[in-house]
């Protein structure tokens, strides 16, 4: 089994099947994709999609980017030559609409190898996590249901493990508050006692092939509700927490900044349009009261 092939294969064949899906749920626009290369090895296929009816800015990207580890991983790992192979699809969507999530996920594998083309080390990483602007907690349970079965195919004690994981990860510390409602989140997943590598790419397999049945069922159910520019206002408050999360605190962002990824489309997950109010208060008792309480105490949803 060569884990590098089989999942490199699944990733193209996973952002296809999103992005058809995306299409469809929006109707309108379409994905344009940007194919790159890497100079110090590799490339990868950033498709993205605006201004649609459903839509408003997003991302469904491939990356496969391989050469001389950068020198601040090289430092990490205490190596002094090695090289890398790293695979992985990140994407994120932000609709237009104030009622429907965004959301964001990635699932991504790495090798490193000595001089003599040998791998010393391995992983699995990824998750994928909710950010809702107006809470429907029966959107939550759902976006969660779907992580927590997928999970215990494979391992009873993973969801719970990885949704804790998750809302310590996507934390803005330094507004002591959650980016969103979570979901799941993994990272340096090795093989043990427990889990084989065999085990494990099939567990990294099913956690991208559950995307789309714990998120577009979201989208079909509140892209046609209504809402008034007050609701738009706020989603583009909120929006600024994300856009602080992703600049501050995101291991992948600074990840592709250090090994001189492809700007563009590192930075394809902010939102186009964002606010930054000075001292921005919510009123007692309201619906974003309602989302800021859940922020500052997260919840068990199932």
């Amino acid at each position: 089994m060569n884990i590098k092939e089989t999942f490199t294969k699944h990733l193209f064949d996973l952002q296809d099947r999103i992005c058809l899906a995306l299409e469809k749920a929006d109707g309108e626009a379409k994905f344009i994709e940007d194919a790159w290369e890497r100079p110090g090895g590799g490339g990868g296929k950033t498709r993205v999609i605006a201004n649609g009816h459903v839509i408003e800015k997003g991302g469904v990207n491939t990356s496969i980017v391989h050469g001389n580890l950068p020198d601040v991983f090289k430092e990490k790992f205490g190596v002094s030559d090695a090289h890398f192979y790293a695979c992985g699809l990140s994407l994120v969507i932000h609709p237009e609409s104030p009622k429907i999530p965004t959301v964001h996920a990635n699932w991504r594998y790495f090798e490193m190898y000595d001089g003599a083309g040998q791998i010393v080390k391995q992983w699995f990483g990824g998750g994928s996590d909710l950010t809702p602007y107006y809470l429907v907690d029966e959107d939550a349970i759902h976006f969660h249901q779907v992580m927590k079965n997928m999970c215990d195919k494979h391992n009873s004690n993973y969801y719970p493990e990885f949704k804790k994981a998750c809302d310590a990860y996507f934390f803005n510390s330094h507004r002591d508050e959650t980016r969103g409602v979570g979901g799941i989140f993994y990272d340096y997943m090795q093989e043990d006692e427990n889990m084989s590598w065999e085990q494990l790419l099939n567990f990294q397999l099913d956690a991208g092939d559950c995307f789309i049945e714990a998120y577009l069922p979201l989208v079909e159910k509140h892209k046609d509700d209504s809402y008034n520019d007050e609701e738009k206002y706020w989603q583009e408050i909120r929006r600024g927490r994300y856009v602080e999360f992703n600049l501050l605190h995101d291991r992948g962002t600074h990840f592709g900044i250090k090994t001189k990824g492809r700007t563009e489309s590192i930075l394809m997950s902010l939102p186009a349009k964002v606010r930054w109010d000075y001292n921005f208060q919510v009123q007692e008792g309201s619906e974003e009261a309602k989302l800021i309480d859940v922020l500052m105490n997260p919840k068990d949803w199932v």
